[in-house]
Formats: C-alpha cells, sequence, structure tokens
C-alpha cells in the first residue's frame, strides 16, 4: 500500500500532471475558432521544424518532468535546439503526442466533475455528465470517491509514460552523449592533476621541512639550523604558492592556474634537496629550452616527486640526477643508495603518479632496485604532446 500511496505524495507527480495540462490551454483558444480539431496536429508539423522548438520544449520538460536533473550535465532530456533533421522530426513527433496526452488529459477530468455531480445529486438533483441518468438518492455519496480512484491512477501513469516519451524524443543525440562524456572526462582528469599537483608540491615541502628540522636538530649547530629554517621557509612558501594557485581553480570554474614551474627552475629544487643534506650530483646534457611546455612541466613534478621519495625513504643521501634531451626524447633519472632500514620505497602515490605522468605525455616510467640503490627512469618523447596541451589548457600556460 506504501508503495502505492508514495508516488502521491511526491511534488514531481503534480508538476507532470501540469506539464501535460499545458497545451489544453493552446487548444482551448482554437475551440472558439473552429471545431476542425486535427488542424491543431497539422499545425504541430511546421512549428517542431523550427530548431528552437526542441530548446522550448526541452527546458518546460525538463523543468516539469524531471526537476531533479536541471542544469545537469548529463540529463536525460536535452536543452538545446535541434542540430539534424532527425531532431527536428522527432520534436514534431513529440508535438504530436503531447497534444493526445492532453486531450487524455482533459477527458480524465470529467472525473472529479462526475464526483461533484454524485454528492450533488444527495440533495435531489438529477446527475449530469458520465452518471447521468441515475437516481438521485443519499447513497450516491457514498460512490463519489470512486471516479477519485481511477483520476489518481492517471495523474501517477500519465505522468510517467509522458516523461518516457520526452526522454526517448528530447534526449540527448548521440553526438551530444559524447560531448557530455569528453566533459566529464576532461574534468576528471583535472581533477586528478590537481590531486597529483597538491601531492608532489606540498608533499614535497613536508618531507623537505621534516628533514630539514631534524638534521638541525641532531647537528646542534646554530649556524646549520639558521640555515635548515631559511630552506623550510623557502620551500614552505612555494607551497603556499603552489597551494593558493590550485585552491583558486576550485573555488573559480575556468580560472587559469597561473604559471607551473618547469625543469628551467629544476635548480630549486636541487638546491632544497642539497640544503636537507642530501649531496646531489647534477648531469644536464642538451638544451632544456627545447622541451615543449607540457613536457617540461610534467618532468619538473617527475624529478620532484623522485627526491621526495629520495628523502621521505632514505633520508639525505647522496643523489645522482641525470636530465638528457637528445633524439626527440627527455630523459630523465634519479639514483640514490637504498636505506637498509626502509628499504626501496614500494607502489604508493607518489610513484604512481610518476607513471600516469608519463603515460599521458606518450613515455614511460621505470623504477627498480639495482645493486643497492634504488632507480627511477623517465623518458618522454618531445614530438608526441599536441593532445595534452589541450589537457593543460585550463593552466593558463
Amino acid at each position: 500500500m506504501h508503495r502505492i500511496l508514495t508516488p502521491l505524495a511526491s511534488a514531481v507527480t503534480y508538476s507532470r500532471w501540469l506539464h501535460m495540462l499545458i497545451p489544453a490551454a493552446a487548444c482551448s483558444v482554437w475551440f472558439f475558432i473552429s471545431d476542425m480539431y486535427w488542424m491543431l496536429a497539422l499545425f504541430a508539423v511546421p512549428v517542431g521544424l523550427v530548431p528552437a522548438m526542441r530548446l522550448q520544449e526541452g527546458l518546460q520538460a525538463q523543468l516539469l518532468l524531471t526537476p531533479s536533473e536541471r542544469g545537469q550535465p548529463d540529463a536525460s532530456i536535452a536543452v538545446a535546439p535541434a542540430a539534424s533533421w532527425a531532431e527536428r522530426w522527432r520534436t514534431v513527433l513529440w508535438l504530436e503526442i503531447r497534444l493526445l496526452i492532453s486531450a487524455a488529459t482533459l477527458m480524465a477530468l470529467w472525473l472529479p466533475v462526475t464526483s461533484i455531480e454524485l454528492v450533488l445529486s444527495v440533495a435531489g438533483r438529477a446527475p449530469e455528465g458520465l452518471v447521468e441518468g441515475m437516481s438521485p438518492h443519499w447513497w450516491n455519496a457514498l460512490l463519489a470517491p470512486l471516479p477519485i480512484v481511477p483520476l489518481l491512477v492517471l495523474v501517477v501513469l500519465g505522468g510517467r509514460l509522458t516523461t518516457a516519451a520526452a526522454r526517448r524524443l528530447l534526449g540527448p543525440s548521440p553526438t551530444d552523449r559524447l560531448s557530455v562524456l569528453e566533459e566529464l572526462t576532461e574534468e576528471l582528469l583535472e581533477r586528478n592533476r590537481i590531486a597529483r599537483e597538491l601531492h608532489d608540491s606540498i608533499g614535497h615541502a613536508l618531507t623537505v621541512a621534516v628533514v630539514q628540522a631534524g638534521a638541525a636538530r641532531a647537528a646542534n649547530d646554530p649556524a646549520f639550523t639558521e640555515r635548515a629554517l631559511a630552506a623550510i621557509e623557502e620551500t614552505g612558501r612555494d607551497a603556499l604558492e603552489d597551494l593558493e594557485r590550485v585552491l583558486r581553480v576550485l573555488r573559480e570554474s575556468g580560472t587559469p592556474v597561473g604559471r607551473r614551474p618547469t625543469l628551467a627552475e629544476a635548480k630549486r629544487l636541487l638546491d632544497s634537496a642539497t640544503s636537507s643534506g642530501a649531496k646531489v650530483v647534477t648531469r644536464v646534457s642538451g638544451d632544456l629550452g627545447l622541451v615543449p611546455a607540457p613536457v617540461s612541466r610534467e618532468g619538473y613534478r617527475i624529478l620532484q616527486e623522485s627526491l621526495t621519495n629520495v628523502l621521505r625513504h632514505a633520508g639525505p643521501v647522496p643523489i645522482r640526477v641525470s636530465i638528457t634531451v637528445a633524439d626527440g626524447r627527455l630523459e630523465l633519472e634519479v639514483t640514490n643508495p637504498m636505506s637498509g632500514a626502509t628499504g626501496p620505497p614500494g607502489s604508493g602515490s607518489g610513484l604512481r603518479g610518476i607513471r600516469e605522468r608519463a603515460a599521458l605525455l606518450g613515455g614511460k616510467a621505470r623504477m627498480e632496485s639495482r645493486e643497492g640503490e634504488w632507480r627511477v627512469r623517465v623518458g618522454l618523447p618531445l614530438d608526441g604532446i599536441r593532445w595534452s596541451d589541450a589537457l593543460h589548457r585550463s593552466s593558463g600556460r
């Protein structure tokens, strides 16, 4: 019983009923002009072929038939002008169906009128309409609620059938669905990129701060402590700038995220690792200016995450960094001795982020332990990132 009565307590049931009644207003005006009702169905053909009519009908249907989907990119009823003749003819068919549904809705209004006639017959008035010919009796009042039952059933079922027809005829086309899927995919990629940005930047800053603080406490040297605090301050300031940039993107849709660092600024990463007590030996081969911006930006983040992993898992140990630009590729390699206490870094989110960044640019990343050393090797092509630029266009670079 509860399942039967639940739709009657839903507001959308009655907004759908209103949607079914709206064409009756236009029909009632026509009834005063002519009794040729078929002319309305004929007139709906040229009206439905107007591209803007699909937009108008979609707005009305989404508002009254599926209000919970209003404004949603994946709504089952499209809100857009007709872009093809197939969509125009579907709009015509929808208008014809709306006229039929409205006619049935008007006929259903005789049911509450019948209930009123039965109630009035208690006072001795002869019933009219659907119950014309019945004798006036007091027990007619007991029959008055009966016509309301099929009316309520028609309200619920009519609304559901109308909604199903709207979704079928006014729903998004395959092109619309593909566009929505592309938008959702791009949004997901952007969210994943932001998550990686926060992980790399904030994770690196916190790791450097922890290592610097531990080294300063162990050294018990005022001069070293002063240098450590300066390094922590500089690293923290950079992390705050990155955090503010990402938060600005999350707060304001469409806002460019600002300039992101490239490999040309890798020196500050290496200096940060050096100030943490690690001895960093760097070898750069080739012109970093030849590296396309998307590759250079992702290369910077890969190097940042690699150095962070070293400091986090092995501490201030000697690090060898190799950056090579040659033969249309960028090769990054970070090598460090493994700490016997912690072993290799494993397969955490940082290493997974390195693999994802490399795969996004059509490259490969390898992590391996060999002869007591942990090595991260990443190779990125310089000529396979045209589509990647589109994925990063929101960065305003």
